[in-house]
């Protein structure tokens, strides 16, 4: 499968969210990223709710949430009522994951886990083949237009190899710091989705680049 992209709408700008969303509708891009931050798991607020029903009244593509919040458990009716498709927690903010995975499908949707740059993609051993999507951060999340972290080339090909050698369909998306020039070697080493937030929508044609990442 081709790789896809998903452009996280935290670096939209928010004054006109309906344009930067109907730019997404219209382009090559394949998903919305959305990143639903509490400022308790990370030192920074970004949107909740009414923006992400916002969204989802124009968006015409996939709705990929990330959620970087602590006791995601408590939200997930509420995000597959508002919309979501896939509904990724964070390994690190789970007590439980097998079952926090359980529920996000119970509520009909995918379920993705993110990693924080410092975990160690083997904690997934045991639920892999439970996992729709493993999202790597390649920056510390909480803020958009962080430098991408080189180490994440590796972890990435050691992900793909678990994937494997489970039998698991799992997607692998990297989020943070990514560009034309490091997409093409994500890819290469196993990424199937790759996010995109300033690169995109800093840049003088987003369309264009988001054309440029796919192309990568």
């Amino acid at each position: 499968m081709a790789h896809l992209i998903a452009p996280s709408v935290l670096a939209a700008d928010f004054a006109n969210l309906q344009r930067d969303v109907e730019m997404i509708n219209n382009s090559e891009a394949d998903w919305f990223h959305i990143d639903i931050m509490d400022g308790v798991f990370v030192p920074n607020i970004s949107f909740g709710m009414p923006v992400l029903a916002a969204i989802n009244k124009y968006a015409k593509k996939t709705i990929d949430v990330h959620l970087m919040i602590v006791d995601p458990d408590r939200y997930i009716d509420t995000f597959a009522k508002l919309g979501s498709d896939i509904l990724t927690v964070h390994y690190e903010a789970c007590t439980h994951l097998h079952r926090t995975l359980q529920a996000i499908k119970a509520a009909g949707m995918k379920a993705g886990v993110a990693l924080n740059p410092h975990t160690n993609i083997n904690v997934l051993e045991d639920t892999i083949q439970d996992i729709d999507l493993v999202c790597l951060m390649s920056v510390n999340p909480g803020f958009g237009g962080q430098s991408f972290i080189e180490n994440t080339y590796q972890k990435t090909e050691d992900l793909k190899a678990l994937i494997q050698r489970k039998g698991a369909s799992t997607l692998i998306e990297i989020d943070g710091g990514v560009t034309s020039k490091n997409a093409r070697a994500l890819v290469n080493k196993g990424a199937d989705v790759l996010v995109a937030g300033s690169f995109v929508f800093k840049s003088d044609d987003p369309a264009a680049t988001i054309i440029e990442l796919k192309n990568s």
